[in-house]
């Protein structure tokens, strides 16, 4: 998921903003997706796993911040917490600090905040309320942008069905083939195209529109 949109605009503006507060090393954010927190935003680009790495509730020290909505501030040796659950061996794995906030909306969790230091870190009572109350004030705002942003998806989705029912038609009157054949044919060009099915639908129905336009 491209990091330009909306939604990870907003938690990526939460990164600078913890950041420069506590002047870490790394900070991630996780979003609750369904029964999961999903890693949707990182100090460090780490493209492999931003989008496509979830932790279950109550797994690691993330997992368990989430379930108890407690903060908890390790100050060194992170990694040897009993809650501590290693993420696709990424170097912040090493980090000897750890600090993990929830996110909070009405006393709903929206997701965790982490923030870790490569060396030992006691982190004072400021930062640790500041970043605890960072956690509720962005919860709100985190929750707005991914309401709009599964309702985009939403739209796009809805779109992308209409487009391609369309070309269905198109294929089943020119060549003469049921509904299921055309979408296999669909499917073919798209393979061969190494196109996405979609783009492959919208240039039948360009083909299809200049056609008609001549008659």
């Amino acid at each position: 998921m491209a990091a330009a949109d909306p939604f990870h605009a907003v938690l990526d503006r939460i990164i600078e903003v913890v950041s420069e507060a506590v002047h870490c090393d790394s900070c991630f954010i996780y979003v609750l997706d369904k029964d999961q927190l999903v890693l949707r935003a990182s100090k460090n680009p780490h493209a492999d796993v931003v989008d496509q790495v979830g932790l279950a509730l109550g797994q690691g020290i993330t997992g368990w911040v989430a379930v108890h909505k407690q903060a908890v501030a390790i100050p060194a040796r992170a990694s040897r917490d009993a809650r501590f659950a290693k993420l696709g061996n990424l170097p912040e794995d090493r980090f000897e600090a750890f600090l993990s906030v929830p996110i909070l909306c009405r006393g709903k969790l929206v997701g965790v905040i982490n923030v870790q230091h490569r060396e030992q870190h006691p982190h004072t009572q400021r930062e640790i309320r500041l970043i605890t109350m960072l956690g509720y004030l962005v919860g709100a705002e985190i929750e707005l942008a991914r309401m709009e942003f599964e309702k985009a998806q939403l739209a796009d989705q809805l779109e992308t069905r209409k487009v391609m029912e369309r070309a269905k038609g198109i294929l089943q009157r020119e060549l003469g083939v049921d509904e299921e054949a055309a979408y296999i044919a669909l499917q073919k060009q798209s393979r061969q195209r190494r196109k996405p099915l979609r783009e492959i639908a919208e240039a039948i129905i360009l083909m299809d529109d200049l056609r008609r336009s001549k008659k």
